[in-house]
């Protein structure tokens, strides 16, 4: 299903969080000390984490769960500590190595299988969840939308991931970032309304029965994501 937008977007993902931002990404997602503005987006990003936990059963034994750029691993973690058989695949084989090194020696009654690659590869199997935080705020609202029907045909339950709203206040903080030098920037988010993803997501086949369940914006300082949830109707 891959678009040139989307491999072009998802290799500079992959040059970013592999190489120019891994002492950044380990602070940030560690308890070592940050500035105020890592801080509220550390804050953010665990209450995001926690929100889309909450839209998973509690009790996830016998389920298998596919944890879409887990980055350094903590939401898979968590899922598989409700019992849950976790795929989680980064494009950064700096941070799925990283994962492995926290991970805990037990998970209880589930697991966690850590993996290099693409979300799309088919390998990967089927799944009861697919949850995506954080890792499609980067494409553009066509290619989340295909992303999203390339998975659907294997998942069971509920399709959940992050988009970057289309607000006021994060086009301010997006503009304000370009002020840093090139280097220092992450790749470019793509903000878009919920409104324009349904309307991308009804133009695909695979989707013709999938319909956004419920979402939330998560604000946290200079962290702005929106969790949404999907699932057949």
């Amino acid at each position: 299903m891959t678009t040139p937008s989307y491999v072009a977007r998802r290799g500079e993902l992959e040059a970013y969080f592999d190489r120019t931002a891994v002492e950044a990404w380990k602070r940030l997602t560690s308890d070592a000390p940050v500035n105020r503005i890592r801080a509220t987006v550390r804050a953010g990003r665990e209450a995001m984490r926690n929100r889309l936990l909450s839209w998973l059963p509690q009790d996830l034994r016998g389920q298998r769960l596919l944890d879409a750029g887990c980055g350094t691993g903590a939401l898979a973690i968590e899922a598989a500590r409700r019992g849950a058989e976790v795929v989680a695949v980064d494009l950064s084989p700096t941070l799925i190595g990283l994962a492995q090194e926290r991970a805990p020696r037990d998970f209880g009654a589930g697991r966690v299988t850590f993996a290099v690659g693409d979300m799309l590869n088919p390998a990967f199997g089927r799944f009861d969840h697919v949850v995506a935080m954080d890792s499609l705020i980067h494409y553009e609202g066509a290619d989340i939308a295909r992303t999203l029907a390339a998975l659907a045909p294997r998942v069971d339950g509920k399709l959940i991931f992050t988009i970057a709203p289309r607000t006021a206040a994060l086009a301010a903080m997006h503009a304000l970032g370009q002020l840093f030098p090139r280097g220092n920037r992450s790749p470019a988010i793509a903000p878009i309304a919920l409104s324009s993803l349904e309307r991308h997501m009804a133009a695909q086949k695979a989707l013709g029965d999938w319909r956004v369940a419920q979402s939330e914006t998560i604000v946290s300082g200079f962290y702005i994501s929106l969790a949404v949830e999907a699932r057949r109707s």
